[in-house]
Order: C-alpha cells, then structure tokens, then sequence
C-alpha cells in the first residue's frame, strides 16, 4: 500500500533536501519529463508548455514557494522590455532601462546582500540593527543576469523582445541551467525554441557524453575528495601541517571546477537531449598559461556577461590604459561580489583584477617587443605560465574557500612555516584513495580535446538502445561509489 505521507514528502519542497542533478528523484523526474516532452514533441507550444511546467516544477523542488519570483521577474523583464523596444522617446527608453536594472539588482540585493550590509552597520557601531536571515533563493544571481542581458540587449536594439510571454517564462525557467547557470542570453535560446524538434546521432553522442562526464566530475571526484579530504582542512586549517594544507588546497582547485563544470556540463546534455545548445561554460581553465586565458576558460558564460556588461560600458580599453586597468579591477571586483555576500569573494576578486590589469601590461610589451618566443624556449615559457597561472588561481582559492579571513591566512601561514614533508608517507597512507582520484582528477583534465572528440564519437555511433544501456550502467556503477548523502553544489549558494 502507497503511504501517502512519504508520497507527499517526495513530491513536495523539502528545505533540507532540495533536487539535485545526482539525487535519486531526479532521474524519475527526468525521465517523467522525456515521456511527456517527446509525446509533444511535434508541437512548439506542447514543448514550451511541458517543458515550462516541469521547470516550474523543478525550481519549487529547490526553494520552494520563491519559484514565484521566477515568475514574476519574467512577467516584469517581458513587459519591460516590450515597452522599451516600442518607446521612441531616448529618455523614456532610458528610464524603464533603469527601471529594470534596479528591480532586477534590488531584488538580488535584498536576498543576497541585506544581511551583509547590516553587518557592516553594526560592526561600525552606526546602528544595532537585527540581521534579518534570508533565505537566498537557488539560482537567484544567474536569472537575474539574464533579464538584465535581455532586456539591455533590447535597449541596445540587438534583440527584438519576444512577443509570447510563454517563451520569455520558458527561456528564463529553463530548468537544465536554472540553479547554476550557464548564464543563458535570450539571443541564444530564444530563437532556438521554434525550431522543430529533431535530434540526430551527434546530438545523442554529445549529450549522453555531457551528462556522464558531469555526474562522473560531480559524484566520483568533487563529493568524493571533498567528503574525505578537503572539507577537514578547511574546517580549521591551524590543526593542519602546511602540506597538508597545501594538499587541501590542490583538492579544493579540483573540487570546485569539478563541481561546477560537472553540473555545467549535465545542463549542456540535458539541453542537448531535449533539442537547445547552450554555449559551454568551461575550457580546461588550469591548462591556461596566463590569468587573462583563465577568464576565458573559467565560468565563460559569467566572464563575458561582465565584460559585455559591465567592462564595455565602463570605458573597457577605449579611455587609455590607466583607465583601463581600473575598470579591470571594478569589473573583478564586482565579480567577487556577485559570489556572495563576504569581504572574501571581494578580496578573491580585487586579487584577479590586479593579475588582469598586470597581465595586460605585459601582453602591450610583448607586443611593442614583437610577439613571443617560439620553439623550445616558447614550449618552456607556456610550461611555466600554466604552473604559475595554476598556482596564482589556487592561492585565490584559499581566499574563496575559507570561512573567514583569518582562517585564508591561517591556512598560508601554515604552508610557509610549518610545512613539514616529512608528514608525506603517513599522509598518503591515510588518504591514498583521495590523492589517486585528485590524480586522476588532473589526468583528464590535461587530456587532449582529441580524446573528448573520440569518446563523443563512439557514443555517436551507438544505436538508441545501446545508449540508454550504457547509461543505466554507468548510473548503477555511480551509485555504487557515490555518498549515500548527495553533497549540495558549491555554487548552488551564489
């Protein structure tokens, strides 16, 4: 007999167990959502209904009763955006532009950053004002970029507003990137949504291969390194050797960009099954020789968000290259912030913008100077920038990870003065499964696209029924090593 209780428990918005990608309910969720889908498959408005229901579904399943604002920012950007296009009058368009940058930020800013500014009231003794502990909507900072995207790409005449409200809700609901990006532009997704629905071998390839390679990223190596190795060192890094530390942090540059790009990944093969191609979010960034290639690899959908958005209209390069080098740090510095409400996340993006602004300093005098250095010495300086670059981004990670700056700098003292590597064989000998799978972990990373290219290949040239046998193995196989706790994402609270 079916208890409902439990039933109800299931199907209903529980705050300590939101739907993840890697969680059990969402294969059944998934898989009720194809069934649905591909019977209306014929029919953009069938598609568009079902697939804006299930996200609607989804993002309720993730925070519940704030699946609201996702409705009704979608129903303020449309009409916005509409009003814009069709207003002839420069200061009115500019004015309902603005209107819609302060309702899309004050609403980011309440949630995410009410609490924080109190703090700094109270801490400067300007006030005792009772923090009011909000809980941050799940993938608030992401569909606020997009309406701003959206409705400035409107302003600038780049992109006709959409003229079916459905289409906006669905664009913005889509639930494959709603919790954690990729940061998705209208003029991307939108004029995908009338295409008829066909899929072909590559589109099957590519996507079982996304997905696969996501939820291997997400389970085996982020969940797995962190739950046994990281999470201890970061809990208080002064009880830690500093190799031990310097170790954590080696796991920590593995974790997150497993756990963001894993799940960056799954919403690209989500997409990719159910017909929309979603810009990848990730370039094997620690295979960049200097800063300004990392941003172009890292987190590609919020990097060139800002730059569009924000550096460009800053001034960006045009106003010489001292004004230049402040919008750079403006830019990273903001960037910071949009992580999170910390002086952290500020510091870890004052950090990138002075490499980015010092970096460009020296890509002008390699310029003046001719270019760069080829054969062997040019093979040997690449070799290096990417082990400075790497160790450069790791150290701006200890800033991003830890708690509090006392513990950032807790944790580097201990790397510089009380390293002891005689700590190595005991160490390894404690923790020899997680060093294998960090190993392992950077192996595939540095591997060459070719080996992507090929696996998506094979997978391609499967028939439909080997595919879903394939994936029904390598879930079994996942969970048979996964956590029996699914671990929240890290960027699930940005």
């Amino acid at each position: 007999m079916i208890d409902v209780n439990k039933l109800l428990d299931l199907l209903t918005y529980q705050k300590d167990d939101p739907i993840l990608f890697n969680s059990a309910f969402f294969f059944y969720f998934f898989a009720i959502f194809l069934l649905f889908y591909l019977a209306v498959g014929r029919s953009k408005e069938g598609r568009v209904w079902v697939f804006t229901v299930f996200s609607l579904y989804f993002f309720y399943k993730a925070c519940g009763y704030y699946v609201g604002l996702v409705i009704l920012s979608a129903i303020v950007d449309f009409n916005l955006s509409r009003w814009i296009y069709n207003t002839e009058n420069n200061t009115r368009r500019k004015g309902l532009l603005a209107l819609s940058i302060v309702l899309n930020l004050g609403l980011l800013f309440y949630f995410k950053y009410t609490d924080f500014f109190i703090g700094m009231i109270n801490d400067m003794q300007l006030g005792k004002i009772q923090p009011l502990h909000l809980l941050l909507p799940i993938g608030i900072s992401f569909y606020t970029f997009e309406n701003l995207s959206y409705t400035i790409d409107v302003y600038r005449k780049e992109f006709p507003p959409v003229n079916n409200f459905m289409d906006y809700l669905f664009f913005l609901s889509f639930f494959p990137k709603l919790m954690m990006g990729p940061i998705v532009r209208a003029a991307d997704f939108i004029p995908q949504i009338a295409k008829p629905y066909e899929l072909n071998s590559e589109d099957i390839g590519k996507g079982l291969y996304l997905i696969m390679a996501g939820l291997f990223k997400k389970v085996v190596i982020s969940d797995f390194i962190n739950q046994n190795f990281v999470q201890y060192i970061f809990d208080d890094p002064s009880k830690h050797t500093g190799l031990e530390c310097l170790l954590g942090v080696y796991g920590y540059a593995m974790i997150i960009y497993c756990d963001f790009s894993g799940y960056s990944d799954m919403a690209l093969g989500i997409a990719r099954w159910t017909g929309f191609k979603i810009p990848p979010n990730f370039d094997s960034p620690y295979q960049s020789s200097n800063i300004t290639e990392f941003w172009r690899r890292w987190h590609i959908s919020l990097s060139s968000w800002l730059r569009d958005y924000l550096y460009i209209p800053l001034g960006g390069n045009r106003k010489g290259k001292v004004r230049q080098y402040i919008n750079l740090g403006l830019t990273m510095l903001i960037g910071g912030f949009w992580h999170g409400a910390s002086w952290n996340f500020i510091f870890w993006g004052g950090l990138h913008g002075t490499a980015l602004a010092i970096d460009k300093v020296r890509i002008d005098w390699l310029k003046k100077k001719g270019g760069g250095v080829g054969g062997l010495g040019g093979g040997l300086l690449k070799f290096f920038g990417v082990l400075f670059t790497f160790h450069f981004v790791c150290f701006c990670w200890v800033f991003f990870k830890a708690a509090t700056f006392h513990d950032s700098w807790a944790l580097l003292h201990q790397v510089f003065y009380d390293f002891q590597p005689g700590v190595w064989l005991e160490l390894y000998n404690g923790y020899t499964a997680v060093f294998w799978v960090m190993l392992l972990g950077f192996v595939l990373h540095f591997l060459p696209r070719k080996s992507e290219d090929l696996t998506e290949g094979m997978l391609a040239k499967m028939p439909v029924v080997a595919s879903v046998v394939v994936m029904v193995i390598f879930i079994w196989l996942l969970v048979q090593v996964k956590s029996s706790q699914p671990m929240m994402p890290i960027y699930l609270q940005f």
